[in-house]
């Protein structure tokens, strides 16, 4: 056990570092973290427990709801609102957000916005997973009133932390807090996140590009001229990969360690993209641009757009600098 630090310990470290260290905060992220262990146990398990599949159902969104968005959903919403230190979560599984209204919630100074199973339909082939979270300190104040929409309507910019955990060969909790990026791996004998990737930081130019091909035909010519540049370039001798996983979480994870880029543009049958501002681009845009990398949607930075609603939708190019730079080139 000798120099392994768990992600307690780190938190408890860096608190200082946050703006409004009073405990708060820190509780939130253990919260997430005990959270994340609980959906990576019925993961890993879900054949054998009968949560593969859809349940008939249909989000907000639209699309059908599989058994474990529903169980991801409702673990987390469980964690938070228990653990008293959060006035409320906003999911891509909910119409509209959920305010906590116990007398420990009320007064609770964070608001949480997630994706809490990105990538489901891969789980029934068991493909990476991945959760999405970022936290927002309240805007509405919290002088025993619940939460409100503004709290989670708002820009980037505003974020406190955000991190993703990602469901694959081993489970891993990413997250920043605005002071660099650190990434911790579950260690199942002793059941606790141990900092395995301090201070991430993702290549300048990558070699990695990842897109839905299925939607090539629907993209505007510029896009289609970048993908067949992706196609005929090389670095230093390299030419670049094409690898898409289909889990935002899973494709990003990929290209913050080995450098590259994700794109989810506009489409002929979603001229306002895809991907979700609030709780998907934006954290995804803090933990990368902390990390050395760029988010855009093509002309402007993601954590910088105005957000309206709390399902609102962007176009994302994200990951190393220079890859992004360069299919703006292109825009």
């Amino acid at each position: 056990m000798n120099g392994i630090l768990t992600l307690d310990e780190f938190i408890i470290q860096r608190q200082t570092e946050f703006d409004y260290s009073t405990g708060e905060f820190s509780r939130i992220l253990r919260d997430i973290g005990f959270a994340g262990k609980v959906v990576h146990r019925e993961v890993n398990k879900a054949g054998l427990v009968e949560i593969l599949g859809k349940t008939g159902t249909t989000n907000v969104q639209g699309e059908e709801v599989q058994k474990l968005d529903e169980y991801a959903n409702n673990r987390f919403i469980e964690a938070l609102r228990f653990g008293g230190e959060c006035a409320g979560v906003c999911s891509e599984e909910n119409e509209t957000f959920i305010a906590f209204d116990d007398k420990n919630s009320i007064d609770s100074k964070y608001v949480i916005a997630m994706d809490p199973l990105d990538g489901s339909s891969n789980i029934d082939v068991n493909v990476s997973v991945g959760t999405i979270f970022t936290i927002y300190r309240r805007k509405s104040g919290f002088l025993g009133k619940p939460c409100q929409l503004e709290d989670f309507l708002q820009r980037g910019t505003s974020q406190v932390a955000a991190g993703y955990i990602i469901y694959g060969s081993s489970t891993m909790l990413v997250y920043t807090a605005g002071h660099g990026v650190n990434g911790f791996t579950l260690d199942p004998s002793i059941g606790e996140f141990c900092l395995s990737h301090p201070k991430i930081r993702i290549p300048k130019k990558g070699v990695f590009y990842s897109y839905n091909h299925g939607n090539y035909t629907k993209f505007d010519d510029s896009i289609r001229n970048y993908v067949d540049h992706c196609f005929k370039e090389t670095v230093n001798g390299t030419s670049y990969g094409y690898r898409y996983v289909g889990s935002m979480v899973a494709d990003i994870h990929r290209n913050l360690l080995k450098g590259g880029i994700f794109m989810y543009p506009k489409t002929s049958d979603a001229v306002n993209g895809k991907l979700r501002l609030v709780y998907e681009c934006n954290p995804m845009a803090f933990i990368v641009e902390q990390a050395g990398g760029r988010a855009t949607n093509g002309h402007q930075r993601i954590m910088e757009i105005e957000p309206k609603e709390l399902h609102q939708r962007t176009p994302i190019f994200i990951g190393s600098e220079d890859m992004v730079l360069e299919v703006e080139s292109f825009l």
